[in-house]
């Protein structure tokens, strides 16, 4: 009989283990936490929530008020919402958030959630150009007022947000509606995104297919991506060396 040979030598696990971190066939840390920055099963999940120490994208739990989650809890339509004064005072909410974390460095991105379970409602994540921006602006903002009431922020795992957003609701077509467990990322009009590309020269594209939560493909970008805050931690650890050298 012909015997299989397995490798359980420390190389093998080590990268069978990096191969299925943060998917479904990872039963030590949880996928979605991993892609998305938040679970709908919070401190009670089975899994482990691994809160990074540093991170490009810092996010701030319910910070957008919904107005959708209102008449959601009333047992009201919130297809029968008045849309256009939706859209306007998230307007005046995302000019005014984009300015305010503006102060600390480039912005990459921010996506506000739109959706209405009680782990992703009124989420909002900013991706900043550098690791150092974002810890000013999670120091500053943290147990901030705003809106009355304290902000909790706090830095987030997630630098790619193609591997968070709902492919379906980006084409229209999620099934899941406002509880889905993907990002529904909720955009500005079209006459602030021009407002903020003329004055700040930030840019909101559509988002990539083929890069994404639900989304298939797009491997390569990924890796691309991941391995960014390595190089800036690195570089980050060669310049604190070399500081520590000139002071000595």
């Amino acid at each position: 009989m012909n015997q299989v040979r397995r490798d359980y030598g420390p190389r093998g696990g080590a990268e069978h283990l990096a191969r299925i971190h943060g998917t479904e066939e990872d039963k030590v840390n949880c996928p979605f936490y991993f892609k998305i920055g938040a679970c709908r099963h919070g401190d009670k999940c089975s899994r482990q929530h691994h809160r990074p120490p540093f991170s490009q994208t810092i996010i701030i739990p319910h910070m957008w008020a919904n107005p959708l989650l209102l008449v959601a809890n009333a047992g009201g339509d919130i297809n029968a919402a008045d849309k256009s004064k939706v859209q306007e005072d998230f307007d005046d909410f995302f000019a005014e958030i984009f300015q305010e974390f503006n102060k600390f460095g480039k912005i990459e991105e921010i996506d506000v959630c739109e959706n209405l379970g009680e782990h992703l409602v009124g989420n909002v994540y900013v991706k900043f150009e550098d690791e150092e921006f974002a810890a000013e602006a999670k120091n500053v903002m943290h147990n901030r007022f705003y809106a009355g009431r304290s902000l909790l922020c706090e830095y987030s795992p997630v630098t790619d947000f193609r591997e968070a957003r709902c492919r379906q609701f980006d084409e229209g077509i999620c099934e899941r509606g406002p509880y889905c467990n993907f990002m529904h990322v909720k955009e500005p009009s079209k006459e602030l995104k021009e407002y903020l590309e003329k004055e700040f020269k930030y840019v909101i594209t559509k988002p990539r297919r083929g890069g994404g939560g639900n989304y298939i493909g797009g491997g390569e970008d990924r890796e691309r991506e991941r391995e960014r805050p390595r190089e800036r931690s690195r570089d980050r650890d060669r310049d604190r060396g070399d500081r520590g050298r000139d002071r000595s």
